[in-house]
């Protein structure tokens, strides 16, 4: 079966396998200008890469009791917030689920370039979400040297700005678009894992 990921907005996303859910960072009411997760939002399993209230709000999240284990293994990496050791917003952490063969990365508020070490630890990715607004975290010519030294199957945008919602600091996906030409804004809000998916995308949020 296909792995299916989901996107709420900002940096949530939610990967599901098997009826079994993951959510990724979910962001508190009012935390990000123009998005609000929907109430009765579901999962499983809740993974949050910082503690930061528009990454860390596991109260918005009805977490449900599985019969059945996992179908994902989970590795991380940790990471700076920032290009200055932390020292400025902290740490984060890059979360990898792997499948039957497929590997899935949520990056977090990366807010650095990758070292050659963890550039190893990331190759043979299936997909990956990575942030890519600047200021806060890193931005779009830094995400395509990263997606072009890893080089991913799927890359999914995140953590940007658009003409209703996110950060007045960041980049718009406008903006990002110049700087990504081959970037693809779909109106869908997920997309299955299927091994044939590729090329780099950003999907509609589900409000």
């Amino acid at each position: 079966m296909s792995i299916q990921i989901e996107y709420f907005g900002h940096s949530c996303f939610r990967v599901s396998k098997n009826g079994y859910r993951v959510l990724f960072d979910p962001y508190a009411d009012s935390s990000v200008p123009g998005m609000q997760l929907p109430d009765h939002l579901e999962a499983e399993e809740v993974l949050c890469s910082h503690a930061h209230e528009d990454h860390n709000a596991v109260e918005k999240v009805q977490i449900i009791r599985s019969a059945s284990s996992s179908p994902f293994a989970v590795a991380e990496m940790t990471v700076e917030h920032d290009d200055a050791n932390g020292r400025k917003r902290g740490l984060n952490r890059i979360r990898i689920l792997s499948s039957d063969g497929c590997r899935i990365a949520h990056f977090g508020d990366l807010g650095r370039i990758l070292n050659v070490t963890e550039i190893q630890n990331l190759m043979n990715l299936d997909c990956i979400m990575i942030p890519c607004g600047g200021y806060f975290t890193i931005d779009a010519d830094q995400v395509r040297s990263i997606v072009e030294r890893i080089q991913p199957k799927l890359t999914i945008l995140m953590h940007y700005r658009t003409s209703t919602s996110g950060y007045s600091l960041i980049e718009s996906i406008d903006e990002i678009q110049k700087k990504i030409p081959s970037l693809k804004q779909l109106d869908e809000t997920s997309v299955e894992i299927d091994g044939e998916t590729a090329g780099i995308i950003a999907l509609k949020p589900i409000q």
